[in-house]
């Protein structure tokens, strides 16, 4: 039992916290945080304008700043705070500081360049990395998958369609066949090439592309890329036009304004080089439009630039919302900021998750400003708790429309991907374009318990059978030592949080062995220091269980995750009260330097600068409520 004056100190902490959080509110209600990757996207940035001709002589400087106080002392970069190097990565930063015009012979490059050779050179990059190298001549294209822009013409029937990719793929890969078909050269106004970082010469390189899952099926698709590879000179010309025509009407009807294709940096900068590779003029408005979308990713802080990967603003302001509701803040701030997020419902697209769900109706949020055509289900849950909680009657259309749309999207399995349903198509993770892994939109547990919590909290019998199966593939996924894996976010420990949450939602008792198992998992991960702090190294399966340093976000989801499986008095909720309390604040921020969000596991990861705001509010602000009313049960789904 905390004393007093522990109590009085946590109590004065959510104050000044739910204080300096609300400074960060937009006068319009929203918040919207930074929302970091790694070097690859800024490196991506420099590498854009040099192949569009047009060098960015404004950002370069502060970019290189960027990029070389994030090198590591092995003269790699990783994928996030304090990771392993990663070399794709550490090419396209290296490639980019030679074109900003880094010496090749400085400290920094030398140490880079000796890493990169160590580990295989240029040709063992990935996939997205080669064609970048291939459009500027640095490798031929015999070094990278063949990617037909015919495709595009395929019937929804064929083994591969776009619908049966996500959303994130298909927005990427649609301006990407194009480039693949037109095979445009970099303008390169620079004339650098890398060709130091190649072991053999590209030319003489044998082997470029793998089977990325070591699977029969894997050797089929790598024997009928070589068929492609040999085939596509002969493909008549009307029917590439009508491809390429077919792709770019994709796009532009995605374009989505300065928001941008997708509402993400790679399918924006895909659809920038694809008009210029169609010659599209300068003041063409579409490629206008494109370009202007990926300015306004770039991100200037202090002396660094660099490029955010998409903007999180409906995500931020939802989870703001959490905290400053839990926390008692003046109910006009809070239903300011929902206010902002009603007018950005979608009520009149139907995107693409309509290829698989043509009658349902429409709904939903995007995670972006903007982004009609692809709503995002983990956002529509968040908000629809977050808007139920407020109880403001306003807020009712909104939610039953969100709710219904909720529902259409559960997939047959019980549960929830993140942007549509059924999009379980596992055999193409194993074509040679997929080394990332990331191809494919399943149902997640995180996904499926938010839309869990959600609907529960509602407690409407119409979402009843919904809710059975979604608890049912929830419990499927629970692993053999209590844990749940967690998709969007690092990694068991986020996992668990959200199927605690769900689980309690719908009247679980604590005592089932389920819950009692995923308690006793959270407490084996306790740090010394109070904390929780699973690093990201945990998507490797050889690294489960390991952790550099506690953070205050994940603690949060940890803390959290107690209190919804009814261990408030549990002596490690006490213990992660004490950590939070004492972790140094800056403004809105507990002090975190690690990232806690992930993009794809093992591939790419996100530093949301907003967790370490809300969370720990949101989770202090909790546990004191419930200490103060002597309440042991939490009363909402999130």
């Amino acid at each position: 039992m905390l004393d007093p004056a522990m109590q009085t100190a946590i109590a004065g902490r959510i104050h000044r916290q739910t204080s300096a959080l609300l400074a960060e509110q937009n006068e319009d209600g929203h918040f919207c945080f930074e929302l970091e990757a790694d070097a690859t996207i800024p490196s991506e940035y420099v590498l854009l304008r040099h192949f569009l001709g047009k060098p960015d002589l404004a950002t370069e400087g502060p970019i290189a700043t960027y990029l070389l106080r994030r090198q590591s002392a092995d003269g790699s970069w990783p994928l996030f705070h304090g990771g392993a190097g990663n070399i794709s990565a550490s090419v396209k930063a290296y490639w980019a500081l030679k074109l900003i015009g880094e010496d090749i012979d400085s400290e920094p490059m030398a140490r880079a360049r000796r890493w990169i050779l160590d580990q295989g050179g240029a040709a063992t990059a990935n996939v997205f990395t080669r064609i970048t190298l291939a459009l500027f001549g640095e490798i031929p294209w015999r070094g990278v998958p063949t990617m037909p822009v015919e495709v595009m013409l395929l019937p929804r029937w064929f083994p591969f369609h776009m619908s049966k990719v996500a959303y994130w793929s298909r927005t990427v890969m649609a301006p990407l066949l194009v480039l693949a078909a037109l095979k445009p050269r970099a303008v390169n106004p620079t004339g650098r090439t890398i060709r130091e970082l190649f072991v053999t010469a590209p030319e003489d390189q044998k082997v470029y592309n793998i089977n990325p899952t070591g699977s029969l099926i894997g050797e089929v698709f790598l024997r009928l890329d070589k068929v492609l590879r040999f085939a596509e000179p002969a493909f008549p010309k009307r029917t590439r036009k009508r491809a390429i025509d077919r792709a770019m009407a994709f796009v532009r009807e995605r374009l989505n304004g300065e928001d941008g294709l997708g509402g993400i940096y790679p399918a924006m900068a895909n659809a920038c080089m694809a008009y210029a590779a169609l010659g599209y003029s300068p003041d063409h408005p579409d490629r206008v439009t494109a370009e202007s979308s990926v300015a306004k990713l770039i991100t200037v802080r202090g002396d660094e630039t660099y490029v955010q990967p998409c903007l999180s603003p409906v995500w931020d302001t939802t989870l703001a919302a959490h905290a400053l509701l839990e926390a008692d803040a003046d109910p006009s701030e809070v239903e300011k900021a929902l206010d902002w997020l009603v007018e950005r419902e979608i009520t009149d697209v139907r995107g693409d998750w309509t290829v698989r769900r043509p009658n349902a109706p429409i709904g939903g949020w995007a995670f972006q400003y903007n982004n009609p055509h692809y709503p995002d289900v983990d956002d529509t849950a968040v908000i629809i708790a977050a808007m139920h909680r407020a109880g403001a009657p306003r807020y009712k259309p909104s939610i039953e429309r969100a709710a219904q749309w909720l529902i259409a999207m559960q997939s047959s399995s019980g549960g929830w991907g993140a942007f549509e349903p059924e999009n379980e198509h596992f055999y193409l993770n194993s074509i040679p374009f997929a080394d990332h892994g990331a191809l494919l939109d399943p149902p997640t547990t995180d996904v499926t318990a938010r839309c869990v919590s959600a609907l529960a909290q509602l407690q409407d019998e119409r979402f009843a059978d919904a809710l059975e199966r979604g608890v049912n593939f929830i419990l499927r996924e629970q692993e053999p030592d209590g844990s749940w894996f967690g998709r969007w976010g690092a990694n068991y420990i986020y996992g668990t949080w959200s199927a605690l949450c769900a689980l309690n939602a719908v009247g679980f008792d604590p005592n089932r062995p389920e819950v009692q198992r995923a308690v006793e998992w959270l407490r084996s991960q306790q740090r010394e220091d109070g904390g929780w702090g699973e690093g990201l190294e945990t998507y490797e399966p050889e690294r489960r269980g390991f952790a550099d340093a506690s953070t205050p976000s994940q603690t949060s989801w940890a803390l959290m995750g107690l209190m919804a499986a009814g261990a408030v008095d549990d002596p490690a909720a006490e213990r992660a009260i004490t950590y939070l309390q004492t972790t140094p604040v800056e403004g809105a921020r507990w002090s975190e330097e690690h990232y806690t969000g992930t993009g794809f596991p093992r591939v790419f990861y996100l530093k949301y600068h907003g967790y370490s705001a809300y969370f720990p509010l949101w989770a202090m602000a909790r546990y004191e409520r419930l200490m103060r009313s002597n309440e042991r049960t939490v009363s909402w789904g999130l």
